[in-house]
């Protein structure tokens, strides 16, 4: 059984207050985006292991236990008996990158695991084991536009259509890590219901009005990751942003975009539905 991770895209994010418990509450949009990794399950009856997973496409070096997806068979296996299984994880959606590829492959191997071996995990199960795995693995099991507040695990439904838009992602060969990204905020209130405009602005007049509060400590950092910003800008994007805590960069463009602008970098682009062969 194969299925295919996509990942988001942060619309705002406001760092409001840091938390008892030495996290950070905050308010932001996740948005889907279809830049997919690739999760491949096979039964492997007669294996010697009961868990193997094989990772691709990364030039990292990650510990399969320390992968999310065997966190959550760890964590179903817990509560019911699993026959053996080999993973294929094809990673795609660039790392250190504030696209949520990681939690993602969690969300949905916890759908896989469910659908694959009849499970029948409650909705408000896969929910809480996906929050106990990462802050935004949650926005994953809806993978629908979603307001989120809190730890970014408290979510309701918005209603928001890019559809008609091109979104231009790029990746600029820089990891940015969440930890780093926060040393560079001062958490604030946010001035305006981030919520609410959203769903009633037009996104021309988004650029205004939305920031990405971890933007400031990054750019000043890895001036190329704003440089990416501004060159989004020339080429007539609507809006531009840092996604969540970095370093990738989207555009939302009205017209198809000059993609090899960046060439010397990886990117992704989303054309508008109507497009779509």
């Amino acid at each position: 059984m194969l299925v295919f991770p996509n990942c988001k895209i942060n619309l705002g994010l406001h760092v409001v207050e840091k938390r008892p418990d030495g996290f950070h509450n905050l308010e932001t949009v996740f948005y889907p985006v279809n830049w997919c990794d690739a999760i491949e399950l096979l039964d492997k009856p007669n294996a010697s292991t009961n868990f193997e997973l094989i990772q691709h496409g990364t030039s990292e070096s990650i510990s399969p236990k320390d992968n999310l997806i065997y966190k959550v068979w760890d964590l179903i296996r817990t509560e019911v008996e699993l026959p053996p299984v080999q993973v294929h994880l094809y990673k795609n959606i660039p790392m250190g990158a504030g696209l949520g590829g990681g939690s993602a492959d969690a969300a949905f191997f916890i759908q896989l695991l469910d659908s694959h071996f009849d499970l029948k995990i409650p909705l408000p199960k896969k929910l809480s084991m996906a929050s106990g795995l990462g802050s935004d693995c949650a926005f994953f099991i809806h993978n629908k536009v979603q307001f989120a507040k809190g730890k970014g695990d408290e979510l309701s439904p918005m209603q928001l259509d890019l559809s008609t838009y091109y979104i231009l992602i790029v990746y600029p060969n820089v990891h940015c890590g969440t930890a780093e990204a926060y040393q560079g905020v001062q958490p604030q209130k946010a001035e305006f219901d981030l919520k609410s405009y959203i769903e009633k602005e037009p996104v021309e007049t988004w650029k205004n009005t939305i920031v990405n509060d971890f933007e400031k400590g990054i750019f000043s950092k890895y001036p190329s990751i704003k440089a990416v910003k501004e060159k989004l800008y020339d080429l007539g994007a609507l809006y531009a942003s840092m996604s969540g805590s970095g370093s990738a960069v989207f555009g939302i463009f009205k017209t198809a975009p000059n993609q090899s602008a960046f060439k010397e970098f990886r990117t992704y682009l989303q054309k508008p539905k109507s497009l779509v062969l």
